[in-house]
């Protein structure tokens, strides 16, 4: 690990407390739970009590945190088309062929390390965070507390990265009430969640600094790497759009997005695909629905399900998919198909 990392620097000198962190505390270190984390990373990473109680005194619980997690964009909408409008339309394109043109050598470096393709990148950060425009307005202090203590569906999952970012915080000698990020406690530029950002963050632009928050390079680099580490095949499309007739396709596409089937029995299924693959390729089903709308389905290989790796949605790796492909046909100088995309991506 390199510290201090460059998104608390950065973090430390141009982000305020706001008003909220004066406002009454919701009382956490009186809790016994949380007394009982604070116990355990005192005994398990050496932190004190009284600099835990200091952080969890002045952690805010935040009601429209749950509200969003009870709610996120792809379920309030429930169309896909709807959700892919929101990423995959002019001005985001024209704003990702800028982002990949002033980006170019890392995006290429990042291709040839970890074998990604540069739209993939520039994709994710794309849809992430508008090419590092909105990175996050909630502390993520405030974040992960509300989550890891008042939200018992997934208190597991975020009491381990609120362990994570409190580690992260101390390697790089930081305050941890001054981060901000999402309502899910993501950071920087490509949003990755505390242990994402100890264990796969890079120095890409060779400061010496993994920095998350303002250097695009390490942002590339380090998507490249989370990527890599989860399974992504040099050379592989993302997937297909595909057509299907009967009833058979239903159970292909309840059987989740682990490629396991062989391209060579998708008819079986009644699964007819746009192009040619060849006959041993592991494959899966999905649909995109729409409400009054003909569904949207895909074959996909390994490479989409390493992007559900990094946000566990379809609707979120399909955006992906097709902001990827129109941002390599835009800096291309093709013209955009008529009148839907094809849903491919190399």
């Amino acid at each position: 690990m390199k510290a201090p990392h460059g998104f608390f620097v950065a973090a430390a000198l141009a982000l305020q407390i706001g008003s909220a962190a004066a406002a009454d505390p919701p009382g956490y270190p009186h809790r016994r739970e949380v007394k009982e984390f604070i116990a355990e990373m005192v005994k398990k990473h050496g932190f004190t009590r009284r600099e835990l109680n200091r952080v969890f005194g002045k952690a805010q619980f935040q009601p429209a945190i749950i509200k969003a997690m009870e709610q996120p964009a792809e379920t309030a909408l429930a169309s896909w088309q709807a959700y892919r409008a929101i990423f995959i339309n002019p001005q985001r394109i024209e704003a990702g062929v800028q982002f990949w043109n002033r980006n170019a050598q890392p995006l290429a470096r990042a291709a040839s390390e970890f074998g990604v393709p540069a739209e993939i990148i520039v994709g994710i950060i794309g849809v992430e965070t508008t090419y590092g425009r909105n990175i996050g307005t909630y502390r993520v202090i405030d974040a992960l507390a509300t989550l890891a203590f008042d939200y018992p569906k997934r208190a597991q999952f975020f009491r381990g990265e609120l362990e994570s970012y409190l580690m992260l915080s101390r390697e790089a000698g930081i305050d941890p009430l001054r981060v901000k990020g999402s309502y899910a406690g993501a950071i920087g530029i490509p949003q990755f969640m505390p242990g994402s950002y100890r264990r796969f963050a890079v120095d890409y632009d060779g400061d010496g600094l993994s920095d998350l928050a303002t250097s695009p390079a390490d942002a590339i680099g380090s998507i490249g790497n989370f990527l890599k580490a989860h399974g992504w095949v040099r050379g592989e499309p993302v997937g297909f759009s595909a057509e299907v007739s009967g009833e058979g396709w239903r159970k292909l596409a309840e059987g989740g997005v682990t490629p396991a089937n062989r391209a060579a029995e998708l008819p079986g299924f009644g699964v007819k695909l746009a192009v040619p693959v060849p006959p041993d390729t592991r494959c899966a089903l999905i649909e995109l629905e729409t409400p009054g709308q003909p569904s949207d389905f895909r074959v996909t290989l390994q490479n989409f399900f390493v992007l559900t790796r990094y946000n566990r949605s379809n609707l979120y790796a399909a955006a992906v998919m097709d902001l990827a492909t129109e941002l390599a046909r835009a800096r291309s100088g093709l013209p955009a198909p008529q009148p839907n995309p094809s849903g491919e991506n190399s």
